[in-house]
């Protein structure tokens, strides 16, 4: 009798399981969506009328090379707060070397490398710019300049040191110290940017500014 019962469970439980198995790996059926419902969803796609372009397209409208956003102007090189037209480019090395950034009527003054103490040779200079500060009412702001060896930290101190000598010189020569301020700019404002003496030469200077 137990036997019986037995086997009735066993054929009953591999009844259930196989009913399992077949009813999970049965093919389920997709149903496409039809047009209808895909229309009303929003899904399907609108024609956009553009506007027609206003004149045709041609090589020729386009912008030559080098003339983007230029001028019909010589090209101008900038020297500080100067410009200076493509026209004078071959005098432009000059103009820098005889007067830097230095306004008009005043010199600018050159230092040795690693050196702050006005060159006895800058000293007919800094007479000329005494006698001109003190013609005019304006304040004089001196720029200590350097070239760009060593680091940004020890030019700008060095810039610092060359335009406060620059300004005890005038004070000496009767400029009323009031009437000077300093400032340095270290290696940050080159007038030359080639790798040679002369244009170290160049960078090593002191700017006057009026105010």
């Amino acid at each position: 009798m137990k036997h019986v019962i037995v086997r009735l469970l066993l054929t009953a439980a591999v009844t259930c399981l196989l009913a399992v198995f077949i009813g999970g790996c049965s093919k389920k059926t997709v149903i496409p969506p039809s047009p209808e419902s895909s229309s009303s969803a929003g899904y399907a796609g609108k024609d956009i009328n553009y506007p027609a372009a206003e004149g045709s397209y041609s090589e020729n409208n386009l912008a030559q090379e080098g003339r983007l956003d230029d001028t019909a102007s010589p090209r101008a090189e900038h020297l500080g707060s100067m410009s200076i037209d493509g026209t004078q480019a071959e005098a432009t090395a000059e103009y820098k070397q005889a007067h830097g950034r230095t306004v008009s009527g005043l010199l600018p003054i050159y230092f040795d490398f690693d050196q702050a103490t006005l060159r006895p040779d800058m000293s007919e200079r800094m007479v000329q710019n005494a006698e001109q500060i003190k013609r005019v009412p304006n304040r004089v702001v001196i720029e200590g300049n350097c070239d760009d060896r060593g680091t940004k930290e020890y030019n700008l101190a060095l810039g610092e040191k060359r335009a406060i000598n620059t300004r005890d010189y005038l004070i000496n020569l009767g400029v009323k110290p009031d009437r000077i301020r300093t400032v340095s700019f270290g290696e940050e404002r080159p007038l030359f940017f080639e790798q040679t003496e002369f244009a170290w030469s160049q960078n090593r200077r002191a700017d006057f500014i009026l105010e």
